[in-house]
């Protein structure tokens, strides 16, 4: 085999193996965790084991009160169809300017959608409340109930990953259904990611 042909070789067999890692969402609580691993029991039942890089990093939510979100903050929305048209939020979630904006379709609950997007305008109602967000191709209303949960992600540590905590993951799953957490945002205090 020719040199070429052997670099050649090599170039397509990490493309394969890159191709082969899906990006996933945990989410569960934690059963046990480690130097290099988190057990998760899933939402399913599921007993999950993802492994824990050094690069993993590690968040928690603080909760938000709808009066606090401004102008120009730039938040993710989990909506669920509502009556008319509209979009009614299961969550708001603060985002950092590095999550790319857009709608897409979202697992968290059955016909879920995520919109990522910066906050235009907002209307204070009575038992709910609506914000209107902008990304790009469109805007979207959004209805907020009153009692959902509203949350800015806060730095973590590995310290604050333990047994009983609810996690929301983010993980590629390899070829062979090995997990490696990325982004790991943790209960605390009682605030549970809601994503």
């Amino acid at each position: 085999m020719t040199r070429i042909a052997c670099v050649l070789f090599a170039c397509l067999a990490l493309v394969a193996t890159a191709t082969a890692q899906t990006n996933v969402r945990v989410r569960g609580t934690i059963t046990a965790v480690d130097a290099t691993s988190l057990s998760v029991k899933s939402r399913d039942g599921r007993d999950l084991k993802l492994a824990l890089p050094e690069s993993a990093t590690v968040a928690f939510p603080k909760a938000v009160r709808f009066d606090e979100i401004k102008e120009g903050d730039y938040l993710g929305a989990t909506t669920k169809p509502g009556p008319n048209g509209t979009e009614v939020a299961i969550e708001l979630h603060y985002l950092p300017p590095t999550v790319n904006a857009g709608q897409s379709a979202w697992d968290l609950e059955p016909n879920s959608k995520m919109t990522n997007a910066t906050v235009q305008a907002k209307v204070v109602g009575t038992g709910s409340h609506e914000i209107t967000v902008q990304y790009p191709g469109g805007t979207q209303k959004i209805v907020v109930p009153d009692g959902i949960p509203i949350v800015r992600s806060m730095p973590g540590t590995r310290a604050d990953l333990k047994p009983g905590e609810y996690v929301f993951a983010a993980a590629q799953a390899a070829g062979d259904g090995a997990l490696t957490a990325l982004r790991i945002t943790v209960s605390k205090d009682g605030v549970r990611p809601p994503q």
